[in-house]
C-alpha cells in the first residue's frame, strides 16, 4: 500500500503496433521488452497487484511464463486507459487508484513511480509527469509531447507543437527564454473516475494532436502535473531500439 491507498499498477501492451509490430515481446538483452518494464514496475514496493493488461495470446503466454499476472482484454480498446478501465472492472475488489504504465517504458525509473504516487495526496483525478525541456531538438520535436500548466500545477494544454510560442524570439533562443516543459505519459488515476474516463468520446483536440489526454482535458477533468528529474527512454521504433543498443543500456 502507498501513502494509505490500495494501488494496482496496469501495463497495458498491444502487438499490433504500426510503427513497431510485436514490440512488447522484442529482444532486451535475452528477455522480452514486457518483461523488463514488469520488473520495473515490481521493483518498487506498495502495489497491491500488478497486472499486465493484453489483447494478444503470444503477449499473454510470454508474461504468464515469466510469472506476471495476466489479463486478456477486449481487442477494440482504442487506448491504454480503456484497457486499464476494464482490468479494474474486472478485479472484483475496492481500489484508490490505478496507475498505468505502458508496456513500452522497460526503462522507466522506479523513482518516477514513487513521485507519481506521492500525488495521490492531492486527491486530484489524474496525475502524470513532466519534465524540464533542456535541448534544442525534443523542443521541437513533434513526437515528444509538450505541456503548459496553470500556477497550482494542472495542465492547460498538451500539443506535439512548442509550447508556449515565443513571438519575437529566435526559435534557437528560446530555450534560454523560458521553461518548457515535455510530458511523460505514465498516468495515475482515481479509481472512482476510470470508468467514466473510458466512456467518454474522442474529441475535436484529441484527434487534431492525436494526443489521448487531450480528451480529458476538453471534457474539464483536471490532471495534476508533477515535474520529475529522471529521464525516460521510451522505445517507439526499431530506429529507438538501435540506439539503445548503442547506449549500451541493454
Amino acid at each position: 500500500m502507498i501513502h494509505g491507498k490500495k494501488v494496482v499498477a496496469i501495463i497495458p501492451a498491444r502487438f499490433a503496433s504500426t510503427r513497431f509490430p510485436g514490440k512488447p515481446l522484442v529482444d532486451l538483452g535475452g528477455k522480452p521488452m514486457i518483461q523488463r518494464t514488469y520488473e520495473r514496475v515490481k521493483s518498487v514496493d506498495g502495489f497491491d497487484r500488478i497486472v499486465v493488461a493484453t489483447d494478444d495470446q503470444r503477449i499473454f503466454d510470454a508474461a504468464t511464463a515469466f510469472g506476471a499476472e495476466v489479463m486478456l482484454t477486449s481487442e477494440t480498446h482504442l487506448t491504454g486507459t480503456d484497457r486499464c478501465a476494464e482490468v479494474l472492472s474486472r478485479l472484483g475488489e475496492a481500489v484508490d487508484y490505478v496507475i498505468n504504465i505502458q508496456g513500452d517504458e522497460p526503462f522507466i525509473e522506479p523513482e518516477q513511480l514513487k513521485e507519481v504516487a506521492a500525488g495521490f495526496s492531492s486527491g486530484a483525478p489524474i496525475l502524470t509527469l513532466i519534465k524540464k525541456i533542456t535541448d534544442q531538438e525534443t523542443l521541437f520535436n513533434v513526437n515528444t509531447p509538450k505541456v503548459i500548466c496553470d500556477s497550482e500545477g494542472h495542465a492547460l494544454y498538451f500539443s506535439r507543437q512548442t509550447i508556449p510560442f515565443l513571438r519575437g524570439v529566435e526559435p534557437s533562443d528560446w530555450l534560454k527564454k523560458h521553461t518548457f516543459y515535455k510530458h511523460i505519459g505514465l498516468y495515475a488515476y482515481r479509481a472512482d473516475i476510470l470508468p467514466g474516463l473510458s466512456a467518454l468520446k474522442p474529441t475535436s483536440l484529441e484527434l487534431a494532436e492525436s494526443l489521448e489526454q487531450l480528451r480529458w482535458v476538453q471534457n474539464g477533468i483536471r490532471i495534476k502535473a508533477i515535474e520529475t528529474q529522471f529521464e525516460t527512454v521510451g522505445i517507439d521504433s526499431p530506429a529507438d531500439l538501435e540506439k539503445i543498443q548503442k547506449m549500451g543500456l541493454i
